[in-house]
């Protein structure tokens, strides 16, 4: 196998900072998937384009996150538990829970994510670090773009299970 796959113009592989994975990113749109691309890469968005004049929109955000997967989780394991049997309703229950007590500061959202998130980044209190769009699911990334410096998400529903986020930058 080559050390180099030749990519359709337009193409960049990229390996996920969550499961090690690649996948591909379209230089452009900054929209990425896991399968690997066989045409060149589309210069619009599907939906405006994310890079159409959006102001004063951020390249990148910085935020936390605390994860609570479930069965129909794709990776239905984590850290804490090898093998997730909780429903997505459950999952829910808890982040909803777990959203309350930060919001009547209860407990704080690095405490929280330290103890139950279901995500690596849990020893950083949730902490994922910078990111620029087309690096996290769509979901996520959307649910992290809206948010203003200091805001907490309701319950965002991705690929990886269920999260609530907090912008730091």
């Amino acid at each position: 196998m080559p050390d180099s796959e030749q990519l359709p113009e337009g193409w960049e592989k990229r390996t996920s900072r969550s499961t090690g994975m690649s996948y591909y990113l379209n230089v452009y749109t900054k929209e990425s998937q896991w399968d690997q691309p066989t045409e060149p890469a589309k210069k619009t968005g599907g939906a405006g384009g994310a890079s159409s004049g959006s102001g004063d929109a951020p390249d990148e955000v910085q935020c936390l996150h605390l994860l609570v997967k479930h069965k129909g989780s794709r990776r239905p394991s984590s850290w804490r538990e090898a093998n997730i049997t909780r429903t997505k309703e459950e999952a829910q229950m808890l982040l909803e829970v777990y959203r309350n007590k930060i919001v009547q500061q209860e407990a704080t959202f690095d405490e929280l994510a330290r103890s139950y998130s279901d995500c690596s980044s849990s020893k950083r209190g949730g902490d994922l670090g910078k990111f620029g769009r087309g690096q996290m699911q769509a979901a996520f990334e959307e649910a992290a773009f809206k948010l203003n410096v200091g805001q907490l998400s309701g319950i965002v529903d991705s690929d990886s299970g269920l999260h609530i986020i907090l912008r730091k930058a």
